[in-house]
């Protein structure tokens, strides 16, 4: 005859319970499509508004004059401080675009997110280029020589129209992004607070039956009467 051997738990270990510890959600990517794609068409519509930037820039810029004696060029205004204004200018109308994409993406998506931010930034420094280009473009000839004999001796003309500080053009861009980050910090939404999870006991605890009646006690009666014998 052989005896059944049956498992038991060591007399200094807990009894063994089922975990009840939660599977490890499954991780999420990063930018989901619909990300991508605010992403994208906040880039392009910023790169389109930088057009206006360059129209605005050419309209509002200060000028400089040059005047021509039949050899040389000259300044017609040696002290004149039109071109630090025509670097203000960009710079002054940059942050103002800054502010105004700002607010608009925050309206457009108050929940924010970081495929929000990067084409924001992405958006307001290609914004940026495409407004100064198209004031190259759009202002005075940068051929000074063709200028002055256009123009003849004596004659004040324009000069081209540059922008001497190129830390102007992350006017927009640092704008842009602070500005939103601020409204989204203080205006947008806000996540839910977690809720407290209830775990159970990592040991079972019997229920204690309150029918049941205790034990007799196996102490004398102390009135000290014994009960009738037969």
């Amino acid at each position: 005859m052989t005896e059944a051997v049956t498992p038991y738990d060591k007399p200094d270990q807990p009894p063994s319970e089922p975990s009840f510890a939660p599977a490890a959600p499954a991780s999420e990517p990063a930018f989901s499509p619909s990300d991508v794609r605010d992403g994208a068409a906040i880039a392009l519509v910023l790169g389109v508004a930088g057009v206006l930037l360059g129209l605005l820039w050419v309209w509002l810029a200060p000028r400089v004059q040059y005047v021509s004696n039949g050899e040389a060029v000259f300044l017609r205004d040696t002290e004149s401080e039109a071109r630090i204004g025509a670097d203000g200018t960009f710079l002054l109308l940059s942050v103002g675009f800054g502010v105004l994409s700002a607010l608009a993406v925050f309206l457009w998506r108050r929940g924010g997110g970081a495929a929000q931010v990067i084409g924001l930034a992405v958006g307001s420094v290609f914004a940026a280029l495409v407004g100064w280009r198209v004031g190259l473009w759009l202002g005075p000839s940068s051929d000074l020589v063709a200028a002055a004999r256009k123009a003849g001796k004596g004659v004040p003309f324009e000069a081209p129209l540059e922008l001497l500080a190129h830390g102007a053009l992350l006017g927009w861009p640092m704008a842009a992004v602070v500005v939103h980050l601020a409204l989204t910090a203080l205006w947008g939404k806000r996540d839910p607070a977690p809720e407290l999870a209830l775990w159970p006991s990592a040991y079972y605890q019997a229920p204690v039956d309150s029918a049941v009646p205790p034990a007799a006690s196996s102490s004398p009666d102390p009135t000290g009467t014994e009960p009738p014998r037969p």
